[in-house]
């Protein structure tokens, strides 16, 4: 009997101190998951942090861009608008020269532009010439080129009317 209760003791002592084991395990777990949990809450907040930083930053970038866009779009702009007045004050000269010459010396010239491809800015030369100087200046065309430009005068007042 005195076996049954030596065993029994020292059975029961075992057990207590698995226990004791156990619980001094679980506690130690439980103090390394709450760090761990810690240290990965300040990861990701430095991330977070991080990524603000950058977001900001590109969105900083991408501000200026815009404003660099504006600007570039408003000199093309008024460089647009600079060609144009250019442009308008270089046919208004052209026309003047072209309505002081004589016909004949004018419808040459006008074909050989047509011919070298340039129909678009001898029709914009006619479009400023006086009716009367057109109107000569078409008997000296070549039939060809005359045609052209009847067929765009045509669609050019059809369109106008409109």
């Amino acid at each position: 009997m005195i076996n049954k209760l030596f065993i029994f003791l020292v059975f029961t002592t075992l057990l207590n101190a698995a226990q004791e084991v156990t619980s001094s395990n679980l506690t130690k777990q439980k103090i390394e998951i709450i760090e761990l949990k810690k240290e990965l809450n300040n990861f990701y907040n430095q991330k977070e942090t991080e990524y603000k930083e950058r977001k900001k930053e590109l969105e900083d970038i991408l501000s200026k861009i815009e404003k660099e866009k504006q600007e570039i779009q408003n000199l093309h702009d008024q460089n647009l608008a600079r060609l144009k007045d250019i442009e308008q004050v270089v046919k208004s000269k052209t026309s003047k020269i072209y309505n002081s010459m004589k016909p004949k010396v004018m419808a040459g010239i006008f074909n050989e532009m047509i011919n070298d491809g340039k129909i678009e800015d001898v029709f914009d030369i006619i479009l400023k010439l006086k009716e009367k100087n057109v109107t000569l200046l078409m008997k000296f065309l070549s039939i060809p080129n005359a045609s052209k430009i009847t067929i765009m005068l045509t669609n050019y007042k059809a369109e106008n009317k409109e």
